[in-house]
């Protein structure tokens, strides 16, 4: 709904909403579960009697209300035809599709056999949706990840929409490419569905949205009918909204003096308020001033009633328990207000710990305390906006500026101080010689953090370092045979190395050196070559060079985990 929120009309119909991911058994058989998770109607969701075919002779509330949350399509994830087929059918009533979600790739799904894990099973795919397509009066849909190769994937994508998928959705990574190991979504892959699949087939592409701009770049780049955003809608709830017209924008957008520009969190957080008070807590939504822009009225700054920073302000969870406060709600929508303002904080919260922490002791049942974290955002950013001005944006370059200072360095803030870099660490987006510029490394996210780097008062993505950069921080390891059987290599490469006669520095070498060097150099190609993964070629995922004589990081480290 924040999302709808942000765009016209004529629009929210081409928007399409997934709930959560729900665990089938755990839904067709448990009521708690269901509505702790899916709030379709006030009263408990039971499957529909035989004499009650029209589900609005329940009383509607949240998911899949025909007047604010449609079109709606539940998500499950399962392993057993029947438990599925029955859980969606207590859900069908409230939804226009149910989805069968193959590409959870976390490790409670390995442990369940559900979601990404199911890949090897193309027998049990076909059947869990084909017994949907048989027997539900409302379509289904499926999203998969790409497998090792173009081919499989296409067999895999084939056996879905033969099992009577309506709409299949790909996810352009492998299983394997999590957490550190995220890496880039490949699109070749889509659009190599894309162009041999049947033409009237829908398809959706997911991964890589990270602005609105990515939008039309993913359309074209995979010819895909439609695009998926499920981090990226996290961190900035007005991705699929176009920006206003230079001149148009309103107080919630923000633009920089560099044509940078987005949405203000503190507006942002504001709507989300207020979709709670309106439609979860049924009430009014508060009064609230005009969103603070430069030349307003300052003087609610200085109220004391209020003080920004001051952490008594905040709500601390004894507090709350000692007197008796607000109970801990089983609404989904009240549970995860905190994860939510989390994400979309992210970088806020980064600067301002003080309300980061604040946050993390409000209970999320307390509305008003939540209500004081946006009062005390709205301060921060106020601030933020006047320093802005006030320096002629120098007050965003000064933090930049410092980030890249090398040892020793100093620089000159605002408030006259000098700060002074101790680190070892060199700057970010320098490179050595010899080596490539990370702002031009397809293996480096520096370019993808500068492109889309904000203001902290601005909505923005998280940008993930790429597994090479996360093994290079320490963030991932090798694991001891992957080290054993780098070390072989390299060991390997230099007796090869050594065996092979030194040329001359003349230019006369003779055609007798040149085919040792090659042929010592193709023997130990060879070798290492039948102990790596092969590459996807041109369109394949982005992978380091298949060079064996260079030591350095294999294709499976980096994309296959």
């Amino acid at each position: 709904m924040l999302t709808r929120s942000f765009l016209a009309p004529e629009e929210n119909a081409k928007l399409l909403a997934y709930t959560p991911m729900f665990h089938a058994r755990l839904f067709e058989e448990t009521a708690k579960y269901r509505d702790a998770h899916f709030q379709a109607t006030k009263e408990p969701i039971e499957p529909i009697e035989p004499n009650v075919t029209d589900p609005a002779a329940r009383s509607l509330y949240l998911d899949g209300n025909p007047k604010f949350d449609r079109p709606l399509l539940v998500q499950f994830c399962a392993n057993d035809p029947e438990h599925l087929l029955r859980a969606a059918q207590l859900a069908a009533p409230y939804c226009d599709a149910v989805d069968l979600n193959l590409g959870c790739p976390q490790g409670i799904a390995r442990k369940g056999h559900y979601g990404a894990f199911l890949q090897e099973d193309q027998e049990l795919i076909f059947k869990l949706i084909n017994t949907l397509h048989k027997n539900l009066p409302i379509p289904v849909t499926a999203k998969i990840r790409i497998l090792d190769s173009k081919e499989e994937t296409l067999a895999y994508a084939k056996n879905v929409l033969g099992a009577g998928a309506s709409i299949l959705t790909v996810h352009g990574r492998r299983r394997e490419q999590k957490g550190h190991l995220t890496g880039v979504a490949d699109w070749g892959y889509i659009r190599y569905l894309r162009e041999n699949l049947p033409k009237d087939t829908v398809i959706f592409a997911n991964g890589n949205i990270l602005q609105h701009g990515d939008i039309e770049r993913c359309l074209e780049a995979t010819g895909a009918d439609a695009v998926m955003s499920a981090e990226g809608n996290l961190s900035d709830p007005a991705i699929f909204a176009k920006p206003p017209p230079v001149g148009q924008e309103s107080r919630e957008y923000w633009q920089g003096r560099d044509g940078k520009g987005g949405y203000r969190l503190d507006a942002i957080f504001r709507r989300y308020m207020d979709i709670l008070h309106k439609y979860v807590l049924e009430q009014e939504p508060p009064q609230r001033r005009p969103l603070f822009v430069v030349g307003d009225d300052e003087t609610w700054l200085h109220d004391t009633g209020s003080r920004d920073g001051d952490h008594e302000e905040g709500p601390v969870r004894k507090k709350v328990k000692h007197d008796g406060g607000a109970k801990r709600s089983t609404s989904p929508n009240i549970s995860a207000i905190r994860p939510h303002l989390f994400h979309l904080l992210r970088h806020f919260i980064s600067k301002h710990t003080d309300i980061r922490d604040i946050l993390a002791k409000t209970n999320p049942s307390d509305v008003a305390g939540i209500e004081k974290v946006l009062d005390l955002v709205e301060r921060r950013i106020a601030r933020g906006l006047i320093d802005y001005e006030r320096t002629d944006g120098k007050s965003m370059e000064e933090g930049e500026s410092v980030s890249k200072l090398k040892k020793g360095q100093t620089a000159e803030i605002a408030n006259g101080d000098e700060v002074k870099i101790e680190s070892k660490t060199e700057p970010e987006g320098d490179a050595k010689e010899g080596e490539v510029d990370p702002e031009f490394d397809p293996e480096s996210s520096v370019a993808t953090v500068k492109a889309c780097k904000r203001p902290w008062w601005i909505a923005q993505p998280i940008i993930r370092p790429l597994p090479k950069e996360a093994l290079a921080k320490g963030s991932i390891k090798m694991s001891k045979k992957e080290k054993k059987k780098q070390e072989q290599a390299q060991a390997q490469t230099q007796v090869q190395a050594a065996a092979v006669p030194p040329t001359t520095a003349t230019s006369t070498t003779t055609t007798t050196e040149v085919e040792t060097k090659e042929k010592g150099a193709n023997g130990q190609t060879e070798q290492l070559e039948n102990q790596l993964p092969k590459s996807d070629k041109k369109n394949g995922v982005q992978e380091p060079p298949l060079n064996p004589t260079a030591p350095g990081l294999t294709t499976d480290q980096l994309v296959c985990g």
